[in-house]
């Protein structure tokens, strides 16, 4: 009789327990973990390393308010990154991302600015869960093309940035004006000095998702504006990411008296091409390239002075007005506890990977819970000014942001990348263009 008023006792202490443990579950809850696949190595690591700086600065920015309110557990909830290495690798990024979800039952995927190509796995990873994916990339007509070829549109990604090439904003869109696309910005440069050249334009791209988008886009621009695109019908310049001989196609360029050099590759490829330019002696007065003259690191491995006078679009630059942070964090007081933290130059992409935080955060306070599809209908409704100026997403999940133009220059011997043309009045130039590039 007494075992078994024994065993009864510890029956029901044991299904106090449990249910305490149900009905308590919530409470208990100490953070929301948020998955981030990022590359921090591999030809993609400029990239990574500043956009997961800005990302953990936004959660520390978080954290040391207190948490984030969330209105299902009554409380503030603290933040956690769960940050892994992609290795540059799409097919990896979006491995890593399921892992992230089934092992480590992250409740959100974020990263910062990537190239579209790095997307893909992830995005596909976040439908499938129906976990929302906050982002930044470029440019939008890759990125729309890309969600337009898969089943469900990606309806669980959302990208804070950046840019389109030529395509528009729609009209009454507040970004339905000069200073948004790629070819308003860099046709500033060209209005300023293409009347000194001849005119006869030099095209290049990796055959990447967002080579291929570029190079379909831009070189049509420039033969309306009045330029002379050499080989555009027979896509010369348009060549393997894996390219390491550029020759032939120098050599075309080089015949023809090519005097603009315009392209769209990674770090790598594009040192490639310049030196090998370079030693056989092809020298344009002027040279813009998006993507791989964004970061430092990555220029300084071209070598010599081949980055003097390369020119490339800036999306996020410390001089941004009208842009807050986080519990008084600015642009400015960002970029300096980058530098002073990390004793490197600028890396811009800190500036996004906050913003895909920032955007995540109050997406996820609006909806009051940590349940996927209702964060995700939050995220539709966003319209925030952030740390890099205001997001609001259009119907391809894009909010595209201002553009400027930049320079790489040197300074007391090393080398900046300063605004050298500016069409906002929220982000000023801070140096003179280079015109035509000094070569020795």
């Amino acid at each position: 009789m007494k075992k078994l008023f024994f065993f009864s006792v510890v029956a029901v202490l044991t299904c106090m327990l449990v249910l305490s443990g149900c009905g308590g579950e919530k409470k208990g809850k100490e953070s929301i973990k948020v998955g981030v696949a990022a590359p921090l190595t591999g030809m993609y690591a400029g990239f990574g390393e500043g956009y997961v700086f800005g990302m953990k600065a936004a959660v520390e920015d978080i954290n040391n308010q207190g948490g984030l309110y969330v209105e299902e557990y009554g409380s503030n909830l603290s933040m956690e990154l769960v940050i892994v290495d992609s290795e540059s690798d799409p097919n990896k990024a979006g491995t890593l991302a399921e892992t992230l979800v089934t092992r480590d039952n992250v409740k959100f995927l974020a990263s910062g600015d990537e190239p579209p190509p790095m997307h893909t796995g992830v995005s596909t990873v976040a439908d499938r869960y129906k976990i929302p994916y906050v982002t930044s990339t470029g440019p939008i007509e890759p990125w729309a093309a890309m969600r337009a070829e898969v089943e469900g549109n990606w309806e669980y990604t959302w990208a804070t940035g950046l840019f389109a090439i030529v395509t528009p904003a729609e009209k009454g869109d507040f970004r339905d004006k000069p200073g948004y696309t790629i070819v308003d910005t860099w046709q500033a440069m060209l209005d300023l000095y293409g009347n000194q050249t001849n005119k006869r334009v030099a095209v290049f791209a990796a055959d990447d998702s967002d080579g291929v988008g570029w190079y379909g886009l831009f070189p049509e621009y420039l033969e309306k504006q009045g330029y002379n695109v050499y080989g555009e019908e027979n896509k010369v310049g348009l060549a393997p990411l894996e390219t390491t001989d550029f020759t032939s196609i120098i050599e075309q360029w080089k015949n023809y008296g090519c005097e603009i050099l315009w392209g769209n590759a990674p770090a790598p490829f594009v040192g490639t091409l310049l030196r090998q330019c370079a030693s056989l002696g092809f020298k344009p007065k002027m040279v813009s390239i998006g993507r791989a003259p964004l970061f430092y690191e990555d220029i300084e491995s071209w070598g010599g002075d081949l980055p003097l006078g390369v020119g490339c679009e800036i999306w996020w630059d410390p001089s941004l007005q009208d842009s807050p942070g986080i519990s008084g964090t600015t642009p400015q007081s960002l970029a300096e506890k980058w530098s002073k933290e990390t004793g490197k130059p600028l890396n811009r992409g800190i500036g996004p990977g906050y913003r895909s935080i920032q955007v995540l955060a109050d997406a996820i306070k609006r909806a009051g819970t940590l349940d996927g599809t209702k964060v995700n209908a939050a995220l539709a409704d966003t319209d925030l000014m952030t740390i890099g100026h205001r997001v609001k997403f259009d119907q391809n999940h894009f909010s595209r942001g201002p553009l400027v133009f930049g320079q790489w220059q040197k300074s007391g011997g090393k080398w900046v990348c300063p605004v050298v043309f500016s069409r906002h009045d929220f982000i000023k130039a801070t140096a003179d263009p280079i015109f035509p590039i000094p070569y020795q």
